[in-house]
């Protein structure tokens, strides 16, 4: 897992080229004035989805993905999201391996994601998104996946 701000993108942009292609259309977008939907972003297989909804007061079934790396971008709003080590989860709750989810149960801890701030979730690390701070309210967010198969190239 990774937590950073878009200023610092340089840092992780030597993984891959595709996490570098989804972590350049973070900074280089203006997400205002794209609908919520999903889009692909290039070739490799990098769709992104835009999403706005409501945070809730708890999300206690964290998800892993096993094809795919997550990076969650928030363009405006807060929320905490939970992590943990996907070894450690005690439970899997269910399961949609089509849509590429898992979700568990399992200690987490949690870190506040605000609007320029991201997250990269690999397949080893469960997390559970959209997690008030402060109290129930509205965000925006961006998710870039990542085919785990190409972050090698």
């Amino acid at each position: 897992m990774i937590i950073d701000t878009l200023e610092n993108i340089e840092s992780y942009t030597g993984i891959s080229k595709p996490l570098a292609a989804g972590l350049r259309l973070l900074k280089t977008t203006d997400f205002s004035a794209v609908p919520d939907g999903r889009y692909d972003l290039n070739e490799d297989g990098v769709f992104y989805m835009v999403q706005s909804y409501e945070t809730k007061e708890k999300n206690d079934t964290p998800e892993a993905h096993r094809k795919y790396i997550d990076i969650q971008f928030i363009v405006s709003g807060k929320e905490a999201i939970g992590y943990g080590s996907l070894d450690k989860m005690t439970e899997e709750v269910s399961a949609n391996p089509g849509g590429d989810i898992w979700f568990y149960h399992g200690p987490l801890s949690y870190v506040t994601l605000e609007s320029g701030c991201f997250g990269i979730f690999f397949p080893q690390d469960a997390h559970a998104p959209a997690v008030a701070v402060g109290g129930c309210g509205p965000a925006r967010k961006v998710v870039v996946k990542v085919p785990v198969q190409v972050i090698g190239e």
